[in-house]
């Protein structure tokens, strides 16, 4: 047992807790336990040898697991006298309601799913900056919802949102993740950015179910509360990004996927919504709506509805997202000047397609000409300005 990665004696665990007193077990199955801890061949090979093989897709591990199953099926008092402190954050977290948010689209049936307190799992996929997490954010504010926000990244795995051990004041105890806190809580919990996890989140599947989770660590079980629920936002469906435009974005688990109730396929807001979103903005940053301002408004949004236009044709490779519109507004609201905000906020975009969108706008925008040489970049401090 110690010649083993700890890895490996992870998933020998698993299998001592899912079959007690079994010592015989297939391959799907040591696999199975595994992959739902987020390991991956490297580590249940090992497992695996001519020592342990009985037959084709069987392995005897009794030698390996009894020591474990030991220690997994000791007496309930003797476990809990061993079961190390539970801590959690007792902080509560609340969304302020936003004066520039606009509901529209999906955010009514949102909104009633959220005030029903149901468990009700929904994965929300949309282009970047459409307002997908905004709307999931604003409708727990409206209703004073407390709103835990988790962001997902491939590093994101059991430890960040189960929970895990840490040093507290010079003792070791078993620090709550966010995901048992909402569970505890009933809140909301948002898993944003989804798509971005890989396989360790697998220990997410029974609590997508609505079930009590198992605290492997400590032994705890933790009773979801009513209210809560699971709301996953992502750029794709869980299927990855063919184009390539989202890069990071990995295939997520069917298994996974399956457990959320429905799917939201988020598009962009039509020009009337758009333009009240763009309006608020104008206001947010101190911008009378005057003649000039509704003018450069009313720009903005034919620019980014044809730019739109032409990227679901195929016509280009960038799009105007309604986000990139509000850091024009508020680029405008600094330099006040039309064509220096749209510069600067799509400066990311490569070359060829940055002087096109901003050919586009001096079509749109006969008020404002394009020169391809002039220098938007920063210039000699002059200390008079």
């Amino acid at each position: 047992m110690n010649e083993l990665k700890i890895s490996s004696q992870k998933i020998l665990e698993e299998l001592a807790t899912r079959f007690p007193n079994k010592t015989e077990f297939k391959t799907a199955e040591v696999k199975d336990a595994a992959q739902s801890l987020g390991y991956s061949g490297k580590d249940w090979n090992p497992i695996f040898n001519t020592a342990t093989k009985i037959k084709r897709g069987t392995y005897d591990l009794s030698q390996m697991i009894q020591p474990v199953e030991t220690v997994v099926n000791q007496p309930l008092n003797n476990v809990v006298a061993m079961a190390p402190q539970s801590v959690v954050n007792s902080e509560k977290h609340y969304a302020k309601v936003d004066p520039t948010f606009v509901a529209w689209g999906p955010f009514a049936d949102l909104k009633k799913v959220v005030q029903s307190e149901m468990f009700y799992p929904i994965y929300i996929s949309g282009l970047s900056g459409n307002g997908k997490t905004f709307m999931v954010e604003q409708a727990c504010a409206k209703l004073g919802r407390e709103f835990i926000r988790v962001q997902i990244n491939p590093e994101t795995d059991e430890d960040d949102l189960i929970g895990g051990f840490r040093l507290v004041n010079g003792e070791t105890v078993f620090s709550k993740g966010p995901v048992l806190k909402a569970m505890e809580n009933g809140a909301i919990l948002l898993l944003d950015e989804v798509d971005r996890a890989t396989n360790k989140i697998m220990c997410l599947q029974g609590i997508l179910e609505g079930k009590p989770v198992l605290v492997k660590k400590t032994g705890e079980v933790v009773e979801p509360s009513p209210g809560f629920n699971i709301i996953a936002t992502a750029n794709t469906k869980g299927k990855g990004s063919e184009d390539g435009r989202f890069t990071a974005a990995s295939i997520i688990d069917e298994a996974f996927l399956e457990r959320f109730t429905i799917s939201i396929d988020q598009n962009y807001p039509s020009q009337s919504i758009e333009k009240k979103i763009v309006t608020k903005h104008f206001e947010k940053f101190g911008m009378d709506l005057d003649s000039d301002v509704l003018e450069f408004t009313d720009n903005l949004i034919n620019w980014a509805d044809i730019i739109r236009k032409t990227f679901f044709d195929d016509g280009v490779d960038e799009v105007i997202s309604t986000r990139r519109l509000c850091h024009i507004v508020q680029t405008y609201s600094i330099f006040d000047d039309r064509m220096k905000a749209i510069n600067l906020c799509i400066a990311r975009f490569d070359d060829d397609t940055k002087e096109a969108f901003l050919d586009l706008y001096t079509k749109v925008d006969s008020g404002v000409q394009f020169n391809d040489d002039e220098d938007f970049g920063p210039k000699e401090f002059d200390e008079s300005d």
